[in-house]
């Protein structure tokens, strides 16, 4: 479903450079956590995918059901089934999130040739995937994350996903700032969404969270590419041993 071929990318406002060479297969049905110390490149390689501007890429290209993506502006990307959950979800003052959800739904929607969603319909779409979150519906009256705390606003986004159905799902961090529970309600919803027709990234720092969302594959990412690949196993090592017998034995 994805393939990153020899990325390189850098901060577009001044040259510096944060991907270095990066290559990553992650197929559909797939569970892809990607770890690695701070500064290795992770939330960049996130943002690129979703083809934020503040990057531009180099070299390389990053293809997703086999055609390439670098020339699709972010909202096409969305359309085509990608979705980010940041690691700091973002708060927007005067929008509804039931408003911001019902327009994000019934845009996909027409993209993929579906009629919109009746009221009635989209309201039962909602309660029941809150539900399923432990999100209180008069939480979804107020603006987009605005007063939420760092749990709702995880489970918000996840909720989010559940209801747009995208086919690559992209994880910075989610696990950053939850409590035990918060996780345990957050990870279910994702563990919730694994489906054949899906991937899921996975960016993390932490075997906890993969305690929870048991990951396919893991790959460690260090100075911008994936020096290490390797099964769930990996991960409780790095847990254990840090990632410095890694990075010395992939100098």
């Amino acid at each position: 479903m994805l393939e990153i071929k020899n990325l390189h990318a850098r901060i577009a406002e001044d040259g510096t450079e944060i991907i270095k060479g990066l290559n990553l297969t992650v197929k559909a049905g797939e569970v892809a956590a990607i770890m690695g110390p701070n500064g290795s490149g992770k939330s960049t390689l996130s943002y690129i995918l979703t083809g934020r501007e503040d990057y531009e890429v180099t070299e390389g290209d990053i293809l997703y059901d086999g055609k390439s993506i670098l020339g699709m502006d972010t909202a096409e990307r969305a359309t085509a089934g990608l979705f980010l959950a940041f690691q700091y979800p973002v708060e927007i003052p005067g929008v509804a999130t039931m408003q911001f959800l019902k327009v994000a739904m019934n845009e996909q929607r027409k993209a993929r040739g579906q009629d919109e969603l009746t009221t009635p319909d989209f309201i039962r779409r909602v309660k029941a995937a809150a539900a399923e979150l432990k999100i209180d519906m008069n939480m979804l009256k107020r603006p987009l994350n605005v007063g939420f705390s760092g749990g709702e606003k995880k489970r918000a986004e996840i909720l989010q996903m559940s209801l747009l159905e995208p086919r690559l799902c992209v994880l910075d961090e989610t696990d950053s700032g939850l409590d035990i529970d918060a996780l345990k309600i957050v990870s279910d919803g994702v563990n919730a969404l694994r489906s054949p027709d899906r991937a899921i990234i996975v960016i993390t720092h932490y075997q906890r969270l993969l305690e929870h969302i048991v990951p396919d594959s893991v790959h460690v990412l260090y100075k911008g590419q994936v020096i290490k690949s390797g099964d769930k196993q990996l991960a409780l090592e790095l847990e254990n041993d840090g990632y410095s017998n890694v990075i010395k034995n992939a100098a």
